[in-house]
Parts: structure tokens; C-alpha cells; sequence
């Protein structure tokens, strides 16, 4: 989910995942961190109202309750929240990943997520199609490909030798 909504929104539709069946509001039991957080209950439904309107989740009425379930589009959003690289010291290699693709025009939204995920990653723009990092992606962001269907379109290189990346060792500090 996009910065827009803020930090508790994603949090919120985080919680909704890890719920195991559906989500219901109030929380009971593990998810009264929410209220800890919150006193003011209109942005909590704010909140949930947003995600239900992005498509992230839906409300389902079960046993008189009212309950918020994550939607295939929800699920995959929480995959590419999980899969955000984790800001560690990894030491170097000395191999590049490059990620070369090729989506085709209409399926455009999902070669404008790959480029997000890609940046959030570190990779950095070697020409149109094909970035470039340091670091391999971790599970979780293949996962997140798999899941999309992404994987077809893109393929990922390891790369001992380069005849000069002074430039890529200056821009990534190594």
C-alpha cells in the first residue's frame, strides 16, 4: 500500500492478514495493540473504509458480526510490504544482479510495480529494462513475483565481470 494512507493503514492491513480466517472490529484477543494505539475509533474506521475502497479487503458478515477479509489484491500487497529489503550489512560479493524484463504494453501496471518493488530494493536504472544491484533479491520478493505472475516476463543474472563499473561501485558505495 502506498505511503499515502500512512503507517497504521498498512499496519492495519498487515494485522488483517495475519488474522487467520477474518479480521473483526473490534479486535479481540493479539490485536487490542490496536486500540493501545488509537483512542480515536473514527480513524481506525477511516482506516479500514480506505482498504475496503482500494480493493485490499472486504467486510463479510458472519454469526451477526462484522468481519474484514483480505482480498487476492490485499494478499499481494502484503507480499510486497513483507519483501522490502531490510536494510543489512551485507557485505559484497563482488557480483552484480542484474534484472532484465520484458512486459509487454498492456500489462503496464504490473511492469510499473516491478519497477517500485526493483527501486525499493536499491536496484538502480542500467538501461530501459534492465536494472542493477549488489545485493540478490530475498525470498519473499521472488515470492511476490511468483504470486503476480511477474516471473514470466523478467529474468535474473549474476554478473562476475564488468569492463567498468567505477561508476556502479561509486553510486552504490562500495
Amino acid at each position: 500500500m502506498s505511503n499515502k494512507y500512512g503507517s497504521f493503514t498498512s499496519d492495519l492491513l498487515s494485522a488483517i492478514g495475519e488474522a487467520t480466517g477474518f479480521f473483526s472490529w473490534p479486535p479481540e484477543g493479539s490485536y487490542g495493540w490496536i486500540r493501545k494505539q488509537l483512542k480515536n475509533r473514527k480513524y481506525v474506521y477511516d482506516s479500514l473504509y480506505r482498504l475496503e475502497k482500494e480493493g485490499f479487503a472486504r467486510v463479510v458478515t458472519k454469526d451477526g458480526k462484522r468481519y474484514y477479509k483480505l482480498t487476492p489484491k490485499g494478499k499481494l500487497e502484503i507480499l510486497m510490504q513483507k519483501s522490502k529489503l531490510s536494510k543489512v550489512n551485507q557485505k559484497w560479493d563482488g557480483k552484480w544482479r542484474l534484472a532484465l524484463f520484458d512486459i509487454p504494453e498492456g500489462c503496464r501496471n504490473e511492469r510499473d510495480k516491478l519497477r517500485r518493488l526493483l527501486k525499493q530494493y536499491g536496484y538502480i536504472k542500467l538501461q530501459a529494462s534492465v536494472f542493477i544491484n549488489p545485493y540478490p533479491l530475498n525470498r519473499r520478493a521472488i515470492a511476490y513475483l511468483k504470486e503476480t505472475g511477474l516471473v514470466s516476463y523478467i529474468r535474473f543474472a549474476k554478473v562476475e565481470e564488468m569492463d567498468d563499473d567505477r561508476d556502479l561501485r561509486k553510486k552504490f558505495k562500495l
